[in-house]
Order: structure tokens, then C-alpha cells, then sequence
């Protein structure tokens, strides 16, 4: 069975050590050293949730163990495709959307009424086995990945769920990527921008979109993207970081400055955070501006 590190965790989903830490004291994850291919799987389930729903760690638990009792389910988020209602989480299951915490089921609008009713009327288990086929799919093209010589394979994975579920936007995102690192950058955008319609609230997707519009010089539409991003999440750090880039390479260092002291505010160990601190920096002294803090002392930039 092939087993991840800590490190191989998070340089695979591009995530910080503090984000891994926060789930396990949320108890949605049990603290280990080295993590299961599945477990690989519902950590980018939980990485993309949280990107695109804003919904607490404590909230998504809740759900989940409420979806567990409910439903029988050993593992909601791989088992079941968990969506946004309200403040809440829900799952599609049997054709419909369940909220875990009521046990009420709601009509699933996403659905064309012909498609729900033919699922229904087969016996309700249709949604819920696609599901988990275009989740196992899904979890073998990311594993494929890992190798140039199985990319191919990826790419052919990816398309198929497409073929199942257009809109399935991490499929379409991770396209996107696989096309960007190959330096396509037209078909990446392609991807990106269909993953952007897929789900429009999804911060991953504008964020992707906007740093392949930079490689291609496209800067105002990228800096747009950033913007929408960082609008969806405010708390997404790395967005925070290119936005700032962007304004600096068009002379916008005010705006630019919010950004930097996002990032670092955010992020203040992160791997970028000395350069932001220093960009922010020099602005403050460039601009002879002065920050004041919530405590109504003022700071003045140092000079």
C-alpha cells in the first residue's frame, strides 16, 4: 500500500503545515506521519471545501459525523459529493440533497429533472455509485500524476470524468495545471476558465486562471482573477501575494501595499513572507505612509 509523508502531503495539494495542524484539532483528521492513498483523497476533498465554501473546520466535522450516524457512511466526503446550502454543508445522496444535522432532504436543482427522475425511479443508488466511480477516477489521475510516464494516463482519466460530469471543476482544474506545466498555456486557460463556470464560487479555479493569464502577459484580466479570488476567500494567502505582484508591475503600489500586508498578516511564516515584508517596506518609506493599528498607536515605516 503506498503511503505519503507529511511533506509528500503537502507539497502534493500545495498546502501549509499550520492548514494540516488546523484540521487535526478540529478532529477531522487524526494527527499522523504518514497518510494512506484514501487519505490523501479526503485531504483534498477538505482542501477544496474549505477553498470554495468557507465553512469552518468545526462545521464540516459536524456534518460529517451527523452524515456517518445518518446515512451509514464510513466516509461522507469520499462516498457522497458534499455541497454548499446556506451556512451548511449538504450531500448529494440518493438524487437528492441531504442536510445531515435536520435529516431533511431537499430537491437537488443542479440536477435536470429528467436525469433526477430516471435516477429516482431506478432506485435512488445511481447518483450515489457515480459518485464514488468519478471519485476513485478522480483519486487515480491524482496519483498518476506523480509520474511523467503516467500523465498520459491522467489526462485520459480526466476526460472520462469530464465525459461523466462536464462540470466537475477539480477534474477540470487539474487539466488546467497538467497543461500549464507543460507550458500550453492556451489550453490551460481553456480549463481554468471552464472550471470558473463550472463553479463560480470556487477561489481555486480564479486564482489558477490568473496565473496562467500572467505567464501569457495578459495582466489585467489576471489581476481581475486575483481580485475574484481573493474576494471568494479573503483569506487566501498566495492570491493576496500575486494580487500584489500585479499592482507592482502596473505602478499601483498603494493597492499593491494591502496585499503585501494581507499575505504577511495571513501567511507570516510562509515561504514568500520576507519578500512580502520587505515590498511592503520599502512602499511605506517610498510613499511616506504610516499604518495605524487597531490599538490606535501609529507605526511609522521604518526608515
Amino acid at each position: 500500500m503506498t503511503r505519503y509523508s507529511r511533506q509528500d502531503v503537502l507539497r502534493i495539494l500545495h498546502l501549509h503545515a499550520r492548514q494540516l495542524m488546523a484540521w487535526e484539532r478540529a478532529g477531522l483528521i487524526s494527527p499522523s506521519e504518514h497518510y494512506s492513498f484514501e487519505m490523501l483523497g479526503q485531504l483534498r476533498m477538505l482542501r477544496d471545501l474549505q477553498s470554495t465554501t468557507r465553512i469552518s473546520a468545526k462545521s464540516i466535522r459536524a456534518s460529517v459525523e451527523a452524515m456517518q450516524r445518518v446515512a451509514g457512511m464510513r466516509n461522507p466526503l469520499m462516498e457522497a459529493s458534499a455541497v454548499r446550502r446556506g451556512s451548511r454543508l449538504t450531500f448529494r445522496h440518493g438524487g437528492a440533497l441531504m442536510d445531515p444535522l435536520t435529516q431533511q432532504l431537499a430537491f437537488d436543482f443542479e440536477m435536470s429533472p429528467g436525469r433526477q427522475l430516471r435516477m429516482v425511479g431506478e432506485g435512488g443508488e445511481a447518483p450515489v455509485r457515480q459518485a464514488a466511480e468519478v471519485q476513485e477516477m478522480f483519486l487515480r489521475a491524482v496519483k498518476m500524476e506523480e509520474s511523467s510516464t503516467s500523465l498520459p494516463g491522467a489526462i485520459e482519466l480526466y476526460e472520462a470524468i469530464l465525459a461523466l460530469r462536464p462540470n466537475h471543476a477539480p477534474a477540470l482544474i487539474n487539466l488546467g495545471t497538467i497543461h500549464y506545466n507543460l507550458r500550453k498555456y492556451d489550453a490551460a486557460e481553456r480549463f481554468y476558465r471552464r472550471a470558473t463556470v463550472a463553479d463560480p464560487e470556487y477561489a481555486l479555479a480564479f486564482f489558477d486562471l490568473g496565473n496562467v493569464l500572467d505567464e501569457m502577459q495578459q495582466l489585467t484580466e489576471a489581476t481581475e482573477s486575483y481580485q475574484r479570488a481573493v474576494a471568494l476567500v479573503p483569506q487566501y494567502a498566495d492570491a493576496h501575494y500575486n494580487l500584489a505582484l500585479a499592482y507592482e508591475r502596473q505602478g499601483q503600489r498603494r493597492r499593491a501595499l494591502r496585499h503585501w500586508l494581507a499575505y504577511v498578516r495571513l501567511d507570516p511564516v510562509g515561504p514568500w513572507a520576507s519578500h512580502a515584508k520587505e515590498q511592503a517596506r520599502k512602499i511605506l518609506n517610498t510613499e511616506k505612509l504610516s499604518i495605524v493599528s487597531r490599538r490606535g498607536r501609529l507605526v511609522k515605516a521604518a526608515g
